[in-house]
C-alpha cells in the first residue's frame, strides 16, 4: 500500500510539469539523475541549469566552497565553467575556497582554469589546521548575498552527469545570510592558518538549533559556526528523536566509525545510537546506501544494523556507463532524509565520524510536508528500482570498484 502511495505521489508530481521545478517558498529542490538510468525526475531541475543560471545572473559577487575541482573538456559541465568565466569577465568578484586535501583529488588543469578567470581569487584552506583532522567537505555557493545553493554536488563534471545528487537553491534571506557568514568565517580561517595563526573560535559550547523553526541551517564543526547556525552533530540525533513512524535516509556512506591516524577507524556512535534508538521505539527506518559502503569494516556495521527490528537497509549499485568505466562515478551520492513525511533534510555530510564533528558541512532542515514528501518519493524511486537490493547479512561483499574497474 505504501509503495502504491508513493507511485501515485510521484505520478502526480510529474503530471503536467509545464516547466520543471519543485519549489516551496524560498527553496527549490535540485537533482542530478544519472544518465542511462531509469531514475529520471521531470519536475526537478538539474544543477547544470541552476548553477549556470546563478552565475549568469550574478551582478557583484560569487562565493564558492568545494572539496575539490575536476572538469573535463567536451562535457556538459563546461557550460558551468563558461558561465563562471563570463561572470568574472564582466567584473563579478569571485572567491573560491578549496580544501588542501581536495587538491590531490583535483585536476591541475581545472585549478589552472579557475585561476585564469578574471576577478577570481582562489584560496586553499588546510582544514586540518582548523580542527586537527577535518576537511571542507561542504559543497555550496552564494551569489550577490541573495541566493545560495547547498547540496551533495561536488565541483566535478561527473556530479552533473553520472552521480545521483540532490541539493537546494535557497532564496530565503536569513538562510542565505547564514551561508554567506559561514563562507566568510572559513575565508578568514584560511588567511589566519596560512600565517600559522589559529582560526577564530566562535563557540566554546554546543549551540543547538531552534528546532521549532520551519527552516533552519545546521553546520559543522560547531566551534566555527557563526551566530544563528545550529550544531549538526547534536542536531541530527535531536531530529531523529522526534520521529514517530518512518525515517527514510539516502547516503553514500553510513558507519559508526571515524578516521584516525594510519588508516585507523575509531568508533563513533553518535549517529548510530540515534538511529537504533528510533528503531527501538518502533520507528521504521529505511536506510539506502551506495555500493561503496560495502567496504570493510563499514559493511560489518551495516549488517549489524540490519538485524535491528524495524530497520531495512538497501544497497544501490548503478550500472557502468555505456562509454565504459568512469572512476569515482556511477554512484548515489545524495545526502537526504525525510521524517514522517513532515520534515526534510538535505545536506552535504556522510553519516560517519569526522563529518559532523571535525569537517565543514552544511545541512538544511525544512518542516514542510511538500518538501518532505517529495524527498520521500525521490527515495522511494531508487529504493524500489532494480538498482537497490536488500542487504544480505550472509553475503561476503567484494571490495567496491571506486577508482579502478573490478
Amino acid at each position: 500500500m505504501r509503495r502504491l502511495y508513493f507511485s501515485v505521489l510521484v505520478a502526480s508530481l510529474f503530471a503536467g510539469s509545464a516547466h520543471a521545478d519543485f519549489t516551496i517558498p524560498g527553496y527549490e529542490l535540485v537533482h542530478t539523475s544519472p544518465v542511462e538510468t531509469t531514475l529520471t525526475n521531470p519536475d526537478l531541475r538539474e544543477p547544470l541549469q541552476v548553477w549556470s543560471e546563478l552565475f549568469d545572473g550574478a551582478k557583484s559577487e560569487i562565493v564558492i566552497a568545494q572539496f575539490y575541482a575536476v572538469s573535463k573538456p567536451g562535457t556538459a559541465f563546461e557550460k558551468v565553467l563558461a558561465s563562471l568565466t563570463a561572470a568574472g569577465q564582466r567584473g563579478v568578484k569571485i572567491r573560491f575556497l578549496l580544501d588542501q586535501k581536495g587538491v590531490g583529488l583535483s585536476e591541475a588543469s581545472t585549478i589552472a582554469q579557475l585561476k585564469a578567470i578574471p576577478n577570481l581569487e582562489l584560496r586553499i584552506i588546510d582544514f586540518n589546521k582548523v580542527t586537527g583532522n577535518g576537511i571542507v567537505h561542504a559543497k555550496y555557493l552564494a551569489v550577490d548575498g541573495k541566493v545560495a545553493y547547498i547540496g551533495s554536488q561536488n565541483f566535478d563534471w561527473r556530479s552533473f552527469e553520472h552521480i545521483h545528487e540532490t541539493g537546494l537553491k535557497i532564496t530565503e534571506p536569513a538562510m542565505v545570510g547564514q551561508v554567506q557568514a559561514i563562507f566568510e568565517q572559513d575565508w578568514q580561517a584560511q588567511a589566519l592558518t596560512a600565517k600559522g595563526e589559529p582560526a577564530t573560535v566562535r563557540n566554546s559550547t554546543t549551540v543547538p538549533a531552534n528546532y521549532a523553526q520551519n527552516a533552519f541551517l545546521l553546520a559543522s564543526p560547531n566551534a566555527y559556526n557563526p551566530p544563528g547556525v545550529g550544531d549538526s552533530q547534536s542536531g541530527l540525533p535531536a531530529l531523529l528523536a522526534e520521529a514517530k513512524s518512518e525515517v527514510r535516509i539516502q547516503l553514500l556512506d553510513y558507519a559508526p566509525l571515524s578516521y584516525g591516524p594510519n588508516r585507523t577507524r575509531p568508533y563513533y556512535a553518535v549517529i548510530d545510537n540515534a538511529v537504533r534508538a528510533a528503531a527501538t521505539r518502533g520507528v521504521k527506518i529505511k536506510l539506502m546506501v551506495s555500493n561503496w559502503n560495502t567496504e570493510a569494516p563499514a559493511i560489518a556495521y551495516l549488517k549489524s544494523l540490519a538485524l535491528v527490528p524495524n530497520v531495512e537497509i538497501r544497497i544501490v549499485t548503478l550500472p557502468v556507463a555505456s562509454t565504459g568505466f568512469i572512476p569515482f562515478a556511477r554512484v548515489i551520492h545524495s545526502k537526504t532524509m525525510s521524517i514522517d513525511g513532515k520534515l526534510a533534510w538535505v545536506g552535504t555530510s556522510n553519516w560517519a565520524g569526522g563529518y559532523l564533528d571535525l569537517s565543514r558541512n552544511l545541512e538544511v532542515v525544512l518542516r514542510s510536508e511538500a518538501m518532505a514528501q517529495r524527498i520521500a518519493a525521490l527515495h522511494e524511486q531508487t529504493w524500489s528500482s532494480s538498482y537497490a537490493q536488500p542487504i544480505d547479512i550472509n553475503k561476503p561483499y567484494p571490495k567496491p570498484a571506486k577508482g579502478t574497474p573490478e
